[in-house]
């Protein structure tokens, strides 16, 4: 589905790059062009397309995302080069996934190119140099392949070489274009020219910031237009002179990208990082670019001679490789290297004469550097996963030094480094805030020792008590989740152990934690809200120093937290459910005829994860890697935006990845029923309108409303007296999961372990999204017309809902008992639920169809003891089991223990 409604440039080779507003800038990688490369010509003229096919590939590891080829020289076929080599091409995946630019100043090699290529490219270039007749014939001509095109700023007087020109010619070419071509606004991108500086001609001076104060033009006044350059261009003056160059063309670009450069032929596996230039080289090549002094020129080539190189290879810098073993160990944590790992914490061990202090010296110096950084917010969760990735590696290489218990030496061997036990308890199944907790607590010099999901009360204290550890933390996703954690409190404190509990979780709270876990144990008891939280936490908590005085803190604070609660729930008031009853939402039902879905019954289905992919949410996955904003604003924030692209573009290769080799596979089961109302239940017809055994449930706000404020349930969007439909579903994207991350975790691999993981999670959301609408249009057909979106679906911008069993409009897990019942869900698509209504595999949704245009989400709230006691009475449950389904929505505390400080 196309979610950009034709407003961006869009590119392809076999995966599309949409050009959205927050693409921060693209790389065009230009050393597959024999003009710019005299490696790549030479290859080419001795017909070694093998060898040149590798620059290629250097190019894509590198980071360019278009590829730039040309075939133009003296000495060459350039349309027979052009045609073989982008046929190679397209035979290398990795290379072939990416957009091409067919680069040439003669047509006929254009022409050949553009025949050859995948996908949508761009073609480089054309201009007004030979009038305007031409001009519109190669328009019309490349707009008929559908490419988009590089406008370069030369007119029948020759190249701009002023703001003024750059201005005129884009604006020229770009109403020819656009009014008499009817060329694409979104598919031309105009070069304006990059010319070099500091030539020592006092006409050159004012190149950059020409370029510049174009660029910022054509981006403020011709809609849709990108533009580009040949930055290389900028650095002539000091070929030979590698540092130089390379920091020129980072400032040059940060400041071009400030002015709205969209892309840049760029050699990326050069390029320095503009806040690693040396301050003193940035001042002198910014007094160049920017024209700050008279001398300005003459200043850099002086202080040019102080750094110059006799050439740096095109590889990355191994200067660091030099350093003594511990900066070596140090580098590749911070930098997420994995390649040199092993040798250098051999050459550690032998140097240190023990694994262990390989492991607590270097290795946790190292993390405690990833630590810092991470903590100063210099460093993002996605770096400090990679980062663990590394110290796993290191710690597995070292492991079979280490001495077993008998050895001679193994009491002096011993760690003390602290230990956490990490466990997702009892019923729930999902871990991925667990694993990105293990990851910083490990960057802090903490020895994980992670349980996994599903894990038992008395499994956790065996296991705390076996391995002596100084901390145990419960994660927790679903509400049946937060019993389980008060049921491990009261296990640890029948038992004995007076290890402080850390407790998080999507469904956990400071407040339940505070009321309910709190007052059954008497060691420290944390919620913690994230896992940047959990350091200073588990810090304070087991260190000697401060674990007791933190304690009776925590305890004062929370016993404070249990009288304020009580206090509000007092103070609350709420209406009587039988005046919640009479107070429903109000509909017209005098002319609605309830539509008939066209496909009644149950239907069960294969998904398309490529189909998926454009349904999917992108923002809550990255919130899952702790980077904060809604994509897709997100990766053009001034903070977190680069890391949060290099997440999107490593995420979006995985899917790449789960399509072609089909790690993953998605089903749906449906279903849609006649139905008819029962009080504040339903009860499920057959096709033929007979009432079945199967009936759900559902909950009704119960707080006092203002005048004209409806106490809401589902049940009010469905008939009161007719036969009306409603409809069940699940689905889920993590059939064949289990493989693919028991591999991860066999290699240590956390950031793809936490990757797959969460793409499966959006990959099942997208599923519903994708499985709702098709319900909406084909299926139930009550919206056949509906035309939405992406952003709109995700908006809930249609008429009906899908609520799920568990969250705020029915928040009792239970129901999805008979909803798996009903449509034999388990039996159709393979989805399970454990004894606290965890669904397995966990990248799993399931819920309810309503069809009312006027149905909405709310959330309950809170409910009092009356409607506890008749929803127990309709379920066949005793009021005690109620009470634990419906604990969070509770305005009362049953059998709360007397406050303990």
């Amino acid at each position: 589905m196309d979610t950009n409604n034709n407003k961006y440039l869009k590119l392809s080779g076999l995966e599309p790059l949409v050009f959205t507003p927050e693409l921060n800038f693209v790389n065009i990688g230009e050393r597959t062009n024999v003009t710019g490369s005299k490696k790549f010509a030479r290859l080419i003229l001795n017909g070694q397309y093998d060898e040149a096919l590798e620059v290629a590939l250097d190019q894509v590891r590198g980071g360019a995302q278009v590829l730039d080829v040309c075939m133009d020289e003296g000495m060459l076929d350039g349309e027979a080069a052009m045609v073989k080599y982008l046929n190679l091409l397209a035979s290398e995946p990795e290379i072939s996934r990416i957009p091409i630019v067919v680069d040439s100043s003669k047509w006929n090699i254009i022409v050949a190119g553009l025949k050859c290529i995948q996908g949508k490219g761009i073609v480089n270039s054309i201009s007004l140099k030979n009038g305007e007749e031409e001009f519109i014939h190669q328009a019309k001509t490349i707009k008929k392949f559908g490419a988009a095109v590089v406008v370069m700023a030369f007119d029948q007087d020759g190249q701009a070489d002023s703001y003024q020109r750059r201005v005129d010619i884009c604006k020229r070419s770009y109403d020819i274009l656009v009014e008499q071509v009817k060329f694409n606004p979104n598919d031309i991108i105009f070069d304006p020219n990059i010319f070099p500086v500091a030539t020592g001609m006092d006409e050159h001076r004012s190149n950059a910031i020409d370029f510049f104060k174009a660029t910022k033009w054509i981006k403020e006044n011709l809609p849709g237009a990108k533009v580009s350059g040949g930055v290389s261009n900028v650095s002539f003056s000091f070929r030979g002179n590698n540092p130089v160059r390379e920091a020129m063309h980072a400032a040059f670009l940060y400041h071009a990208i400030q002015h709205g450069m969209d892309m840049g032929i760029v050699n990326p596996s050069m390029l320095e990082i503009y806040d690693d230039i040396p301050k003193d080289l940035l001042e002198h090549v910014e007094d160049v670019l920017w024209d700050r002094r008279e001398d300005a020129t003459e200043r850099l080539l002086d202080f040019a001679e102080t750094v110059k190189s006799t050439g740096k290879k095109e590889v990355a810098n191994e200067a660091w490789r030099s350093d003594p073993v511990s900066k070596r160990i140090e580098h590749s944590l911070v930098k997420g290297i994995i390649d040199h790992i092993e040798g250098d914490a051999e050459e550690a061990r032998q140097e240190l004469k023990s694994p262990l202090k390989v492991i607590e010296g270097p290795l946790m110096d190292g993390m405690n550097v990833v630590g810092d950084l991470f903590g100063s917010g210099k460093m993002f969760l996605p770096q400090v996963v990679k980062s663990a990735r590394v110290m796993k590696k290191a710690v597995a290489y070292l492991e079979p030094f280490m001495p077993k218990a008998g050895d001679a030496d193994f009491n002096e061997q011993k760690s003390s480094i602290k230990k956490v036990l990490l466990a997702t308890v009892k019923g729930d199944v999902h871990d991925i805030g667990k694993n990105i907790v293990g990851v910083v607590l490990a960057c802090n010099s903490y020895q994980i020792i992670d349980l996994g999901v599903m894990v038992d009360a008395q499994k956790i204290i065996d296991e705390a008590i076996k391995n002596d550890v100084d901390i145990i933390g419960l994660s927790g996703l679903i509400t049946p989740s937060l019993d389980e954690m008060v049921n491990v409190a009261s296990e640890m404190e029948r038992q004995g152990l007076k290890i402080p509990l850390l407790v998080g979780g999507a469904t956990t709270s400071r407040i339940h934690t505070a009321v309910k876990i709190d007052p059954v144990y008497s060691g420290t008891v944390v919620h913690v809200l994230d896992a940047s939280k959990s350091v200073p936490v588990a810090g304070e908590a087991i260190y000697e120093e401060t674990k007791e005085e933190y304690r009776l803190k925590i305890k004062e604070l929370y016993a404070e937290l249990r009288v304020a609660h009580q206090a509000k729930q007092e103070a609350k008031q709420l209406a009587k459910f039988e005046e919640a009853i009479a107070n429903p939402v109000v509909i017209d039902w005098s002319d609605y005829q309830p539509v008939k879905p066209r496909k009644l019954g149950k239907t069960v289905l294969d998904l398309d994860i490529a189909t998926l992919r454009s349904y999917i949410d992108w923002t809550p996955f990255f919130s899952t890697w702790m980077l904060s904003g809604k994509y897709p604003k997100i990766l053009k924030d001034e903070v977190v935006g680069e890391q949060a692209q290099k997440l999107f573009e490593e995420a979006n290769q995985m899917l790449d990845q789960i399509i072609a080799e089909k790690w993953l596979e998605a089903k749906a089961v449906i279903g849609l029923f006649p139905i008819k109302r029962q009080g504040e239940d339903i009860v499920i017809l057959d096709e033929e309108e007979k009432e079945t055994n199967i009936k759900f449930h559902f909950l009704r706000q119960q707080g006092k409303k203002g005048k004209g404020v409806p106490n809401r349930s589902l049940v009010d969007y469905l008939h009161p007296d007719k036969v009306d439909y409603f409809g069940g579903f699940a689905v889920t994207a993590g059939l064949k999961m289990d493989d693919r991350v028991e591999q991860y975790k066999a290699e240590g691999d956390d950031y793809n372990e936490i990757m797959f993981k969460a793409l499966g999670d959006r990959l099942a959301e997208a599923a519903a999204e994708y499985m709702h609408e098709m319900v909406r249009k084909e299926y139930w057909g009550y919206a056949d017309s509906e035309q939405l979106d992406n952003d709109l679906l995700i908006r809930e911008a249609y008429a009906g809902i899908r609520p799920a069993p568990g969250y705020p409009a029915c928040p009792e897990h239970s129901e999805k008992t008979t909803l798996f019942d009903w449509l034999q869900i388990e039996e159709s698509i393979g989805i399970s639920l454990t004894d606290s209504f965890a669904m397995f595999p966990t990248s799993s949704v399931s819920g309810f169809y309503f069809g009312h245009p006027e149905s909405k989400y709310f959330g309950l709230g809170k409910i009092g003891e009356d409607q506890v006691q008749s929803y127990a009475e309709r379920k066949g449950v005793s009021k005690e089991q109620a009470e634990k389904w419906l604990s969070p929505n509770l305005a009362y505390t049953p059998r709360l223990k007397p406050v303990e400080s």
